[in-house]
């Protein structure tokens, strides 16, 4: 029996859609479980299914039917204005196209979700710094998007998701938009976060060799999981070799 606190409970979802008088099952009776300070990767082909069920996990779409469980709110039961309090409460996002503010810089972009909370500016501004050291840009910190790489952007968006320090971060096939080398810094990166900080953080993504990162792989196919791969204790190895090499 699995002792770990389950942050996702994710139960028989279906998501179909009417198109004329044909029905579409963009999800067809999906199940399982997120842990705390896990990473899962929810991975599968263009049409199977994977960002609708981040959708639904984010709350952003409703489900035809089955339940929906974070940190045991059953998210399928609120309303609209509830879902906008839920979200910025407890969820972080990580975007494909960075959705920086282009007339701010990096650290005005991070404290903005914290506006929304009523932070006073000068602890906004104090926690923003904190996660801009976090991602390793302290020196790009009075730099605007414009003037930053797509990398550097995207970990100001990883940023600005951690600063609320959400239950748990979705992340939108967050290295679309990077080339290789950079796509392979922000998984180390995003795995680093995981490892040190406890997050939770569930990924969707295409790429195989990307969601390798993850402790967990949820293959999705035709709306169905079709295999879950599990790398925990390969994660866990890699951690405490890492601990040992710093010691």
């Amino acid at each position: 029996m699995d002792e770990r606190n389950v942050v996702v409970q994710v139960d028989n979802l279906y998501k179909i859609y009417k198109i004329g008088t044909n029905k579409v099952r963009a999800l067809n009776g999906i199940s399982f479980q997120v842990y705390e300070g896990e990473f899962c990767a929810i991975v599968g082909t263009s049409g199977s299914g994977k960002s609708t069920l981040l959708n639904m996990l984010a709350g952003l779409e409703h489900p035809t039917k089955g339940k929906i469980a974070i940190r045991g709110q059953h998210i399928e039961k609120l309303n609209e204005k509830q879902l906008v309090t839920f979200r910025r409460e407890h969820i972080g996002f990580i975007f494909q196209s960075f959705n920086l503010m282009s007339t701010m810089n990096a650290i005005e972009n991070v404290a903005l979700p914290l506006t929304f909370r009523g932070i006073p500016k000068k602890e906004r501004l104090k926690r923003a710094e904190r996660m801009i050291k976090l991602v390793g840009l302290e020196q790009y910190k009075k730099h605007r998007p414009n003037q930053m790489s797509g990398g550097q952007q995207q970990r100001v968006g990883m940023a600005r998701a951690l600063v609320l320090n959400p239950d748990i971060v979705f992340a939108d096939e967050p290295t679309g938009n990077l080339d290789s080398v950079t796509s392979e810094e922000m998984m180390r990166l995003m795995r680093n976060v995981v490892n040190k900080h406890h997050k939770t953080l569930i990924m969707v993504t295409h790429d195989n060799h990307l969601a390798s990162y993850a402790d967990r792989i949820i293959h999705i196919k035709d709306g169905k999981i079709i295999k879950i791969e599990d790398n925990t204790d390969k994660w866990n190895m890699n951690m405490a070799v890492a601990v040992g090499e710093e010691e």
